[in-house]
């Protein structure tokens, strides 16, 4: 609930910057010089790529959320079995070894949306956000692609 409220508000942070920054576009356009105007113009594609960016990690938060509460209605969510430093940080090693297994999982079924949501998690605890993200796009990918169940 904390990454949703945390996500709202920053989500609420950009749009009203965005707004600002669009406003500043408008103000240089209506200047009507041939500067102001292409500055103007320029100004005004920075909101609209934010807007994009912000929609495509809404979206992709929303769908990934939708396919954890799926899982976990399931039973089939990873289960936390990492060890954790006394700080609280988790172990490298435990980690590796867990990713390895999940890996395999995925590698023996590997148009299974739920091997790769379950990859997607061992991506995340060994820190390779950005594997994380992917594995995660194919589990949405593959979920989407099969037929709804009734």
């Amino acid at each position: 609930m904390r990454a949703k409220i945390t996500h709202f508000v920053l989500s609420a942070v950009l749009v009203v910057y965005f707004v600002l920054v669009g406003s500043r576009g408008v103000l240089l356009i209506e200047e009507g010089t041939p500067v102001t105007v292409v500055l103007g113009a320029s100004v005004l594609v920075l909101p609209l790529i934010g807007g994009w960016f912000l929609w495509q990690a809404t979206r992709f938060a929303v769908r990934a959320n939708r396919l954890a509460a799926e899982l976990d209605a399931e039973g089939g969510l990873p289960r936390d079995e990492l060890l954790r430093t006394p700080s609280g940080r988790i172990d490298r090693d435990c980690a590796d070894a867990v990713f390895a297994e999940r890996r395999r999982e995925t590698e023996q079924a590997p148009e299974d949306w739920r091997n790769w949501f379950r990859l997607a998690v061992a991506y995340h605890d060994a820190r390779d956000t950005p594997r994380a993200r992917k594995a995660m796009q194919r589990a949405i990918s593959l979920r989407e692609s099969e037929t709804p169940r009734s």
